[in-house]
């Protein structure tokens, strides 16, 4: 089970019978006699639900609920008291308190009320994933394309989706290594529970260790409370590393002792603790380069390395850029607050020759900047990009014509002035603002 509980409670043997019986339901639980000592615990640490009597020496368990309801919402509280009363309750609650028992306190009464809550917290994060997943989703979890290669990719989903293998997703940067990782957890047996992704190559190497394996408080500078770390956060569910190519050395035997032992020792411990979830992970580089360069561990390779998936770049699948346009334009429409737009035959043609070093990724972003720059009903190449159409595939229409060169103008005296905007916007005959506006319109950096 593996949920940390906190324990309020003033009366000893009261607070040791709780904590005794809770851990026997498996539980992790700790108990504090008072309210100050009870707050630094739970700021300390990192606790699913803290337990409170209201009635408590110093600091009372009412505003023990209001600090951690501002500095820690993700924590349940639930309060106790043998002097009930409506007015109490609904103080309670309005506080945020997630329920309220009357003392004495039944144990069978007070491990329902942490089911109920456990059970609530699992929903709200269930429902909220899928908000944010809803508008993603189109055909096998996003993945939109019906050539063999994709084929290819969703017959391998399906087939190791439903084990708890671990998984190494290789392709180019913007193939979307990460739709298939999502597909992969949507369709195993873990999918209610939830999917972690993390970025290696957005995370310092100084802190690494401790965010992906946790630390105890005063662990190093800065740590200023326990964590249990992302790994151990996820309980179950699913953890994608991506960019695995860049995780530090330092932390690859961590990783491989977590994969094989399925425990990780956090920063500052001294003895491991149990983590429990399925690893997929995801590289744009050759790890076997990374292991011949000393950047990467064989052993470690070989543990993620169990059933790999091939993502193709966009190139090597041209048949399949239509349906993706026709995708990106409709879900650009939609964000924008606009009707879909058509695409003329020219400009399909030029966006199916085209080669997209960005990848998907890439053909998202030109197909949003054509349906901002489009005022009709039908994208045309006068829309689309200049490294589309060429140097020499000057737009037809006006205004097209002069935004490309402003654009590239101010670029030009941009470099030209070293890129100091204001020597710019003097060189250009314009005020400073003017200038910030025009190069905010062009996405010019």
């Amino acid at each position: 089970m593996n949920e940390r509980i906190l324990i309020v409670e003033d009366e000893p043997i009261l607070r040791a019978n709780l904590c005794e019986m809770l851990t026997r339901e498996g539980y992790e639980v700790q108990g504090a006699g008072d309210g100050e000592s009870g707050l630094r615990m739970a700021l300390d640490q990192d606790f699913a639900a803290v337990v409170s009597d209201i009635r408590l020496p110093g600091m009372d368990g009412m505003a023990l609920l209001k600090r951690l309801a501002a500095e820690r919402p993700e924590t349940f509280v639930i309060l106790t008291t043998a002097f009930a009363s409506i007015e109490t309750a609904v103080e309670a609650l309005r506080f945020g308190a997630f329920d309220y028992l009357i003392k004495p306190v039944l144990f069978e009464d007070l491990t329902r009320k942490l089911r109920q809550l456990f059970d609530y917290r699992a929903l709200r994060g269930e429902v909220g994933r899928l908000r944010r997943d809803l508008h993603t989703r189109l055909g096998f979890e996003g993945i939109v394309g019906q050539s063999e290669a994709i084929r290819t990719i969703f017959d391998l989903i399906a087939r190791v989706a439903p084990t708890r293998s671990t998984v190494l997703i290789t392709g180019e940067s913007g193939t979307g290594k990460e739709l298939v990782a999502r597909a992969l957890h949507a369709h195993s047996t873990l999918a209610d529970r939830e999917f972690l992704a993390i970025n290696m190559a957005a995370l310092p190497p100084d802190i690494a260790e401790g965010q992906l394996f946790g630390h105890e408080k005063g662990a190093f500078t800065g740590a200023d409370r326990r964590r249990d770390g992302l790994l151990r956060s996820v309980r179950g569910g699913t953890v994608f590393l991506d960019e695995i190519g860049e995780l530090p050395m330092a932390c690859q035997a961590k990783l491989l002792r977590a994969i094989e032992a399925r425990e990780v020792l956090p920063v500052g411990a001294d003895r491991p603790v149990p983590v429990d979830f399925r690893l997929i992970t995801a590289t744009n580089q050759s790890l076997d380069e990374c292991i011949r360069d000393g950047r990467f561990r064989k052993d470690l390779y070989f543990r993620l390395n169990v059933f790999r998936i091939d993502v193709p770049p966009l190139r090597a699948r041209r048949e399949d850029i239509p349906a993706l346009v026709e995708h990106f334009v409709r879900s650009h429409a939609r964000n924008l607050g606009r009707r879909p737009q058509n695409v003329s035959n020219d400009a399909m043609k030029r966006l199916i020759e085209y080669d997209y070093p960005g990848n998907v990724r890439e053909m998202s972003n030109i197909m949003e900047r054509a349906t901002i720059l489009c005022a009709g009903d039908v994208i045309t190449v006068d829309h689309l990009p200049r490294e589309i159409c060429g140097e020499a595939a000057a737009p037809t229409d006006l205004r097209l014509a002069f935004q490309q060169f402003e654009e590239s103008h101010i670029a030009s005296v941009l470099r030209l002035a070293n890129g100091a905007r204001d020597k710019a916007a003097e060189l250009l005959g314009v005020d400073p603002a003017t200038l910030y506006r025009k190069m905010a319109r062009h996405g010019i950096e």
